[in-house]
């Protein structure tokens, strides 16, 4: 079974703080062409609560994912582009950038600040 990663540090120094209120730390910088908004994209992630629970986890799954930027929180439409593939981006969401004050399912609560680790595979 692929190895999950460790939850990032929520208080460590790397995170770059955006004027949405996302923060983003790029632990590793792939190569080749940045992702552009909207674009199509292939990823392994792992996402967090701040409380450390883990919530969804493709790498445990076993299987990338891809969908478009466009179909998926606002989160994710602005801290993925600029990727490059190989890279590794962590994102600290605030709720206003991912599922708000109504949450998701049982495991996201209202309000809730999301921690993801995502691996770009690639891009189109």
């Amino acid at each position: 079974m692929p190895q999950v990663p460790p939850m990032p540090a929520v208080d460590a120094a790397e995170w770059t703080k955006q004027a949405s209120g996302l923060e983003i730390w790029d632990s590793t910088v792939g190569e080749g062409d940045a992702v552009k908004p909207g674009a199509t994209v292939t990823v392994h992630y792992t996402g967090w609560l701040t409380n450390g629970k883990m919530f969804d986890s493709s790498v445990a799954r076993g299987q990338t994912i891809s969908f478009s930027l466009n179909q998926v929180i606002k989160g994710w439409q602005e801290g993925i582009p600029g990727m490059k593939p190989g890279g590794t981006r962590r994102l600290k969401i605030p709720a206003a950038l991912g599922y708000g004050a109504t949450g998701a399912g049982r495991d996201i609560p209202p309000n809730a600040v999301l921690i993801f680790e995502v691996e770009l595979i690639s891009s189109k």
